[in-house]
């Protein structure tokens, strides 16, 4: 057995959030640079060029790349064979995650009376445990103008995959400029209602450009990023040839009478990060 101390994994995870408020996700910052170079229409390419210079800018005064600075969403795979040691894992992020937003923009409140916690805190932590001796750990620092524009339709399985198709475009197609793209777009297809939410959730940090592992479900992201750009909403909703700059789908097998399907939409600043904590270099071996 590999004992790891949450106070590494929440170091890590302060160290992440110092970086990743400042600076979008390599892969974005790459398909933003791909639509502004293919985009003709004069007023969506002025928007993508501001939308880079404000990136290059924030990396470089080391400055927030957004107002919002998101409330932040941890997953987190434990490895069977690691104990955790310390302060409960929940405590442990919370508390790096309020050392981390010192400087930074506080927008957690409570949700009926509207009182903000002062530490941007609690964050929202998802665990899982595997295989292996390693702890992996996903950040993402996620706003809310997109956020608000996610659905989640628990469908009859009569209305088919059509139906499902059809309502993740349209739900794109409502949001128009609100979220503030080109938007990122995760699908979580089966599972139950919080299954599918939470999958469409980790479907996000998915690299942009990348390819479906399981071909039907590659097919259907680019069938649906494609539906999506031909909206022609664009950059920041001025119009334009990329109103999406990726489509991705995790899935789960569903109950005969049912399809759940969640679409969480996502900004064109995707402030995400992923990091593995090594249990043979950074953890403490013992005997059980």
């Amino acid at each position: 057995m590999i004992k790891i101390s949450t106070k590494i994994i929440a170091d890590k995870i302060k160290s992440a959030i110092d970086k990743i408020s400042c600076e979008v996700e390599p892969s974005c910052r790459k398909a933003l640079e791909q639509a502004c170079e293919k985009e003709d229409g004069k007023t969506s390419k002025f928007a993508l060029e501001v939308m880079l210079d404000n990136i290059a800018l924030a990396k470089a005064e080391h400055r927030p790349v957004c107002q919002d600075t998101g409330m932040v969403v941890v997953f987190v795979e434990i490895g069977k064979e690691v104990i955790l040691t310390g302060k409960l894992l929940q405590d442990a992020i919370d508390e790096a995650v309020e050392e981390a937003y010192v400087t930074l923009r506080k927008s957690v409140l409570d949700p009926v009376t509207r009182i903000n916690t002062k530490t941007n805190t609690p964050s929202v932590v998802h665990t899982s445990i595997v295989e292996g001796e390693d702890v992996k750990v996903e950040i993402m620092l996620k706003g809310f103008g997109s956020e608000n524009m996610s659905k989640v339709y628990l469908l009859n399985p009569a209305q088919g995959l059509d139906e499902a198709k059809r309502l993740i475009v349209d739900t794109v197609a409502q949001a128009a400029s609100n979220p503030c793209p080109p938007v990122i777009i995760g699908v979580g297809l089966g599972g139950t209602l919080e299954k599918c939410a939470l999958m469409s959730k980790h479907a996000l940090f998915r690299e942009i450009g990348s390819a479906n592992p399981i071909p039907h479900l590659d097919e259907m992201e680019r069938e649906l990023l494609d539906k999506i750009n031909s909206l022609g909403i664009g950059a920041q909703g001025f119009g334009g040839k990329t109103t999406a700059l990726g489509v991705f789908i995790e899935s789960y097998p569903t109950h005969i009478s049912s399809l759940p399907v969640a679409i969480n939409v996502l900004c064109h600043c995707s402030r995400a990060a992923k990091f593995t904590i090594d249990g043979k270099k950074e953890g403490e071996v013992c005997q059980m």
